[in-house]
């Protein structure tokens, strides 16, 4: 038998053994430490949004948003080098800036600034100091802006506060006596959901000297609904524009306009494809213009595709770059923890030979690319992640993102070209780490599931974290608004504390959701509770044959849209033990003509809403609700201008009549339709209470 000797490598192996065995004792025992998401982890949560790099590539400004001392968002702009040596940092501290934008010569930084009276724009150098307020407009607000080329103008996108509600002359009744005026409409464009009420008053496009700070009105339209872009030698600016009368009803008369900057000229670029149009960019070489567009009736939210064109400047020649793709430029990624894009990005490469853009695709939004001339559409990103894209710096290196991820909330990246030009993305910042290290966060599984007309419908499922998957879980069902749009694989605060109370959590994207191609989303055009309930139905198989879910014990939830879809589950099913239904549509006849957007007579629908309203009430929620014996939370906002309170007054009224369970938690009139993603925190926390509570009493 040979000698048994232990070498000096054999010494260092066992101590290398040795170690990692401690560290995986450690590791387990960081793990035990942790706890699960609470609904008080929100007021921790770093927001961050609008990532922009500075012309030399050195340093990318974002917006940071956090939960204030007072129940409020303080905002602030950020800074990080794309070294990535150094920690980012605030560059502003008022708590009410965003939107900053790096002159064209990196010398200094151009911001809005919100106030009690408004909103104005601060110049601040880019290497730090006091904020100078550059505009005097009138109490109002801003929209965007956008630097000329030369630095010498900004174009800004501004709307007048209308006279009588202004914080003077609130205050003026306030010591008077006086009552509230009335809004005295003319027009069916006076209120939006977010924004608010704003009568008669149009945002308009003006010109701000760099120096002075003096404003000159440019250019202005009916609705006041403007993409804008400058020509690269500054002279113009480019302006999606409806000039119709009837705008608002009828989108495809949307154009591009030439309007000269100095003098406000206009010329129509002639020749362009009835539909809507927007994101507009002009290429660098000021031969062509990029927009989001699509030949049609339908607006820019749509069931079709919205695609990428370019429009020759002179000629006024179009082309779709992506009509052999089966992609939209805006299939929204929805979280609850990040700033959703409900726009489209397009954004020129420097030397005017590419196109990016971003798009969504099954639960995941990623960059692509192709070239002007046209060919193959390019991914340049991948994984699974949701990225967001700001601008490029100058030689066209590094473009300003966000990144998030299953197990990550958004931070700020990078994405950068290395010498075989190659695109790679690198994480810049860590603000979120400290919190993420001290919870349990829940993975996706992700399943496709066949249903019995043939369909596939991809799902996610989430298990609670911080116990073995033995045994079956309740689990809720999550149903997400739109419809067209998509869940994504992003992290959500509210399915983490979910999970953290030992619910199972799935969600899904069925017929109506972007990120499918059109097929799979205009399959509900005009029909919602058709093929989209078919694939509801799916998914409440999949989860009642799921080995770790309690299937006596399921719950179904979602808001807006996921809120009709609620109702109508409801309304067919008894699968579900309980219910929840936030923002809700329950009646499309009546939820036609009291949102924010009057719904136009056999366009989307057929029918219209007072003599041909058959198919509308054939599509509602509320016909069904007298079969409901499914206990049901109703949550709605008073202030809620896209799906007014009424239609969760519906489903409550009806379901106390028949004596079904039912508790209804109206939130004041100062919250809005997107409460549960950028309502005041506390309405937020409470929201998740409420939540909480209903599934103890029905699913635990």
């Amino acid at each position: 038998m040979a000698r048994t000797t232990t070498s000096r490598g054999g010494r260092r192996s066992a101590r290398a053994s040795e170690t990692s065995k401690r560290a995986k004792v450690q590791r387990r025992t960081r793990k035990s430490r942790k706890r699960v998401m609470e609904p008080e982890d929100l007021l921790r949560i770093r927001f961050v949004s609008d990532p922009q790099i500075s012309p030399d590539g050195s340093t990318i400004l974002f917006t940071h948003k956090k939960v204030g001392e007072k129940n409020n968002y303080h905002a602030e702009l950020w800074t990080t080098a794309t070294d990535g040596e150094t920690e980012a940092r605030a560059f502003t501290s008022s708590g009410k800036d965003g939107h900053g934008r790096w002159s064209p010569d990196g010398s200094q930084v151009a911001f809005v600034r919100g106030s009690e009276t408004g909103s104005q724009i601060f110049l601040i150098p880019s290497g730090g100091g006091e904020a100078r307020k550059l505009t005097s407009f009138p109490e109002g607000t801003i929209a965007s802006f956008q630097w000329s080329p030369d630095g010498s103008r900004l174009a800004v996108s501004f709307r007048e506060t209308a006279p009588e509600w202004t914080s003077e002359a609130k205050k003026a009744r306030a010591e008077s006596g006086g009552t509230t005026p009335p809004w005295v409409i003319d027009d069916p464009w006076y209120r939006l959901d977010g924004d608010g009420y704003f009568g008669a008053q149009r945002f308009e496009i003006y010109t701000v000297d760099a120096e002075s700070g003096a404003h000159e009105k440019l250019y202005s339209d009916v609705t006041g609904d403007y993409s804008f872009t400058w020509s690269p030698d500054g002279r113009e600016l480019a302006v999606a524009s409806n000039r119709h009368k009837k705008a608002l009803m009828e989108p495809w008369h949307t154009s591009i306009y030439r309007v000269n900057a100095s003098t406000g000229r206009v010329r129509e670029i002639k020749g362009l494809p009835e539909g809507p149009k927007t994101a507009l960019e002009w290429s660098p070489d000021g031969k062509t213009i990029a927009y989001a567009g699509r030949e049609g009736h339908d607006d820019v939210y749509s069931p079709d595709n919205l695609e990428l064109w370019i429009c020759d400047v002179d000629s006024g020649r179009t082309r779709c770059l992506t009509k052999d793709t089966d992609y939209c430029l805006l299939a929204i990624a929805l979280t609850d923890t990040s700033a959703a894009t409900f726009g489209a990005s397009i954004r020129w490469s420097p030397n005017s030979k590419d196109i990016y853009v971003l798009l969504g695709w099954h639960g995941e939004s990623h960059v692509a690319r192709i070239a002007r001339r046209g060919g193959e559409l390019e991914w340049v990103t991948s994984g699974k992640t949701l990225h967001s894209i700001g601008n490029f710096d100058d030689a066209g290196e590094h473009l300003a993102m966000s990144q998030g991820s299953p197990t990550r909330f958004d931070e700020i990246a990078v994405g950068e070209f290395d010498r075989w030009n190659r695109f790679g993305v690198r994480r810049l910042t860590d603000l979120n780490g400290p919190l993420l290290s001290e919870v349990h966060i829940a993975k996706p599984e992700n399943h496709w599931v066949r249903t019995e007309d043939g369909n596939r419908v991809q799902v996610w499922a989430l298990f609670p974290p911080h116990k073995a998957k033995r045994g079956r879980f309740p689990a809720v069902l999550e149903i997400h608004g739109g419809p067209h749009a998509m869940y994504s694989i992003g992290l959500f605060h509210e399915f983490q504390v979910l999970c953290g109370k030992g619910y199972a959590v799935f969600f899904s994207n069925p017929r109506g959701s972007k990120g499918y191609g059109e097929e799979h989303c205009a399959a509900i055009r005009g029909s919602w509770g058709g093929a989209d309930w078919v694939d509801i139905e799916a998914v409440t198989e999949f989860m009642q044959s799921h080995k770790n879910v309690n299937e006596k014990r399921m719950g179904v939830m979602g808001g807006s849209y996921g809120g009709y879809m609620t109702n109508w589950v409801i309304g067919h099913t008894r699968a579900y033990r309980g219910a929840i239904t936030d923002r809700c549509v329950s009646n499309l006849v009546s939820a036609a003509g009291n949102s924010d957007f009057p719904q136009v007579p056999d366009s989307y629908w057929p029918g219209n809403h007072w003599d041909k309203s058959e198919f509308l009430w054939e599509r509602s929620p509320v016909k069904y609700l007298g079969k409901c014996k499914t206990p049901t939370l109703i949550i709605h906002s008073e202030g809620d201008l896209r799906c007014n309170v009424e239609q969760g007054e519906q489903v409550h009224s009806i379901l106390s009549l028949r004596g079904v369970p039912t508790r209804f938690v109206r939130y004041p009139r100062e919250t809005s339709h997107g409460m549960s993603r950028g309502g005041p925190p506390d309405m937020r926390i409470h929201r998740l209470g409420e939540i909480l509570a209903w599934w103890e009493r029905w699913l635990a």
